[in-house]
């Protein structure tokens, strides 16, 4: 099985060799969690290219990491230096599209909160307290990889819709087709039938019948019921009351 690596762009301003040292040790910690994650530090040598290099991983990357720290914001903000060529990349190409969630901004300050100008509308993480550090990256972690902690469950039925309102949705037409067969032979005197009757009437696999048969029976059209022949028992099924007034609703019997 193939995994993908999602690949991430940290981007941060060079506040203090203490900081440095955060960004890198983070940045270690997303590539030991299965991230791609793309920094300077590990990147760039004398003599390269920095706008090239940022240009190139802006653009490649999956998501962006923002270090918002106070310096960080206000370089941003009046476009200097590193940080501010790189929020001309992102803002040009990213930015305008208003449903974008490539950049992910990170809190890192003390007292304040504040991010970008352009990033205001966003959500943001908050990596300020060092006592939180290990639960904002779980957090940070499950967002990459695209992995809540708390998964969207499937919408329900519901509860207080009843048959008259809306036929059961899960009867296939070939569900369909067996019940309203069904319906004819009960009219006729003879609605209870083995596995074996209902491969005969749909003329398909006996692996089929019973998947059709057991679907039938766990939406309670039919039940399982036995009757005796006069040298043994036979087991099989019949209609319920509900299958009776879902013919009568669609219009299968007349009176």
């Amino acid at each position: 099985m193939t995994t993908t690596v999602p690949k991430v762009f940290i981007s941060y301003s060079h506040d203090s060799q203490a900081h440095k040292k955060w960004v890198l040790e983070l940045a270690q910690r997303l590539r030991n969690s299965g991230i791609d994650a793309v920094l300077d530090q590990f990147r760039l040598g004398l003599g390269d290219d920095l706008g090239r290099f940022m240009e190139a991983s802006v653009a490649e990357s999956d998501r962006i990491i923002m270090v918002c720290t106070d310096v960080y914001v206000n370089k941003a903000n009046d476009g200097l230096g590193g940080v501010g060529y790189e929020k001309m990349i992102i803002t040009s190409e990213y930015m305008n599209q208003i449903d974008t969630k490539k950049v992910i901004p990170l809190i890192r300050q003390d007292g304040t909160h504040t991010v970008p100008t352009f990033l205001k509308s966003r959500l943001h993480i908050n990596f300020s307290r060092e006592d939180e550090f290990e639960l904002q990256f779980d957090n940070l972690l499950r967002e990459i990889h695209e992995a809540p902690l708390f998964k969207e469950p499937p919408v329900g039925n519901n509860p207080f819709e009843s048959v008259s309102e809306k036929p059961v949705e899960s009867v296939t037409d070939k569900k369909i087709e067996l019940l309203k067969i069904w319906v004819e032979g009960y009219n006729k005197g003879a609605g209870f039938y083995t596995f074996d009757d209902v491969q005969n009437l749909l003329g398909c696999s006996r692996i089929f019948s019973e998947v059709y048969v057991n679907e039938l029976k766990s939406d309670g059209f039919i039940v399982g019921a036995e009757i005796f022949t006069g040298a043994q028992y036979m087991r099989g099924f019949e209609l319920t009351d509900k299958t009776k007034l879902y013919a009568i609703q669609q219009n299968w019997v007349t009176e």
